[in-house]
């Protein structure tokens, strides 16, 4: 199985699986000097944790990062950064009644397909818990970041359907409120409806926002090295993601380009429908994507399907599942965000010493 390596400088190598007895992975690229330890990571570890919220599977997972190489008394040492989160709540039996019947909606088919041979396990390396090293990796991006004065932050901007409440359109407070909700109103409208599904057996897909500041005039390449196209492939890189838009997006099919442009100034550009990407290049506003984010596959309701036999059946999905991705793939998109600019970052750095 190849495609467990993201990046071209800051390189993160990823590992483990659902089931297994850990995971996590080994950053190559990182330059020496960036403050890191394992409360930092943590801190980002904890976000997309398991079983917090009426939406969050039962699965209790501490996720406790270890760092295992590459930093010393605070800072990296240039040397590659390897980082372990155990898995600790693993229960297997869940998924025995269903070892030899394809889930509809997950990685399964594709799997067998391709290997002829998968973990049914939580669906093993197709697991949603494969984003733990994602979010490891994104956090110690994040602190490089820092250091050039970016930031990237992720908030919920649609939840089952529902957009947020009137006028609740803060960014700053978005981290601790429940499911990333950019206001307490929303936040509570929300949780109903993750309530009113669950009772049905169902699940519910969300949009999230990502947005970088920060980030400098000139990142990018204009051909096939674009921003646009380096952020859309890592975050359609998340499972659960089915769609990902610049700036207006799908909306700016319908516009003028009269209505599109962003007009210009000596002041600076007086709109941002571009999403900080003129080009495949960063223009130095901030950076907008939006992420759409399908149901979670595993419902509690019967489906039809068939067994690796080829033959018809049916099946009911019992265990601990999430009832949405949101919130917790909001930290994992944030950090796939982090970690393209931090390789682009490299990059521009590596072209500089070149001319």
């Amino acid at each position: 199985m190849s495609g467990n390596v993201f990046g071209e400088l800051f390189r993160l190598t990823t590992y483990g699986e659902s089931h297994g007895p850990g995971l996590g992975g080994v950053i190559d690229g990182c330059p020496a000097g960036v403050p890191l330890n394992e409360a930092m990571i943590q801190a980002d570890l904890d976000l997309r944790r398991p079983g917090k919220g009426p939406a969050s599977t039962a699965r209790q997972e501490a996720d406790a990062v270890r760092l295992l190489s590459g930093v010393f008394e605070g800072v990296t040492t240039g040397t590659p950064i390897a980082f372990h989160v155990a898995n600790q709540d693993q229960r297997s039996r869940d998924y025995s009644d269903i070892k030899d019947v394809f889930r509809p909606g997950h990685a399964d088919f594709g799997f067998h397909a391709k290997f002829g041979v998968r973990d049914y396990r939580g669906g093993g390396r197709s697991s949603g818990r494969e984003t733990v090293s994602r979010v490891a990796g994104g956090a110690v991006a994040a602190q490089l970041l820092a250091l050039e004065g970016i930031s990237v932050q992720a908030r919920t901007v649609e939840l089952g359907g529902l957009p947020p409440v009137a006028g609740e359109v803060d960014w700053d407070t978005t981290r601790e409120m429940p499911f990333f909700a950019p206001g307490p109103q929303t936040a509570e409208q929300w949780e109903q409806r993750i309530r009113d599904v669950k009772r049905q057996g169902d699940t519910l897909g969300g949009v999230v926002e990502i947005r970088a500041q920060g980030v400098p005039p000139g990142l990018g390449e204009p051909v096939f090295g674009k921003l646009d196209a380096r952020l859309a492939g890592a975050l359609m890189s998340v499972g659960a993601v089915k769609g990902v838009e610049i700036g207006e997006g799908f909306a700016a099919a319908r516009l003028l380009g009269s209505q599109n442009n962003d007009p210009m100034t000596s002041k600076g550009f007086a709109s941002n429908k571009s999403g900080g990407v003129l080009g495949g290049i960063a223009s130095g506003q901030d950076v907008l994507a939006r992420v759409a984010v399908k149901p979670i596959p595993s419902i509690a309701l019967e489906q039809r399907t068939v067994n690796s036999a080829g033959k018809e059946a049916t099946i009911r999905i019992g265990g601990r599942h999430d009832i949405s991705a949101i919130p917790r793939i909001v930290p994992v998109l944030r950090a796939m965000v982090s970690l393209v600019l931090a390789d682009l970052i490299l990059l521009d750095r590596r072209l500089a010493r070149q001319r």
